[in-house]
């Protein structure tokens, strides 16, 4: 069973299923367990949420998404904008 320190640590590669699966697990029982963490889990996964509702409908802010294409040496294309 993972730590509190290491749970936390990988909480947002958990939230995004980027996890092995034993990792997976092993967070998993960890939260089942530990309330702490299991807030701290719950805390990030509303704000994930909250943010998520209320950005869907803003405006990508002029020149965001050409900067965020050059960081990754994207395209439109390669964002499935096209």
């Amino acid at each position: 069973m993972a730590d509190c320190n290491k749970t936390l640590e990988e909480l947002e590669l958990f939230l995004d299923g980027e996890l092995s699966e034993g990792a997976h697990q092993a967070i998993q029982g960890h939260l089942d367990g530990c309330m702490d963490c299991l807030s701290a889990f719950d805390f990030e996964a509303e704000l994930r949420q909250v943010i998520s509702s209320k950005c869907r409908h803003e405006p990508v802010p002029p020149g965001l998404l050409d900067r965020i294409q050059a960081c990754f040496g994207l395209d439109e294309q390669d964002l499935g904008l096209t």
